[in-house]
């Protein structure tokens, strides 16, 4: 940054305080609706998390089956 702002001839701190207020405007607020990708990615998100649940409850139901088996 100090480079940049040597070469704009700029104080390095008012390049700073810029970029700050810059990346502060480009959040979203937070109560922003979600976009269309969001939504989806969201939607995709969900989906694989409740497969991974189900995996996890199999595979626990599968142990406890193999642990009291006694072969």
């Amino acid at each position: 940054m100090s480079e940049v702002a040597r070469e704009f001839e700029l104080n390095s701190e008012t390049l700073r305080g810029w970029v700050k207020k810059h990346q502060k405007q480009q959040e979203p607020a937070p109560d922003a609706e979600l976009t269309v990708n969001e939504r989806a990615r969201l939607r995709e998100l969900e989906r694989r998390n409740l497969e991974l649940e189900m995996e996890v409850t199999f595979l626990k139901k599968a142990a406890a089956y193999f642990a009291k088996d006694p072969r």
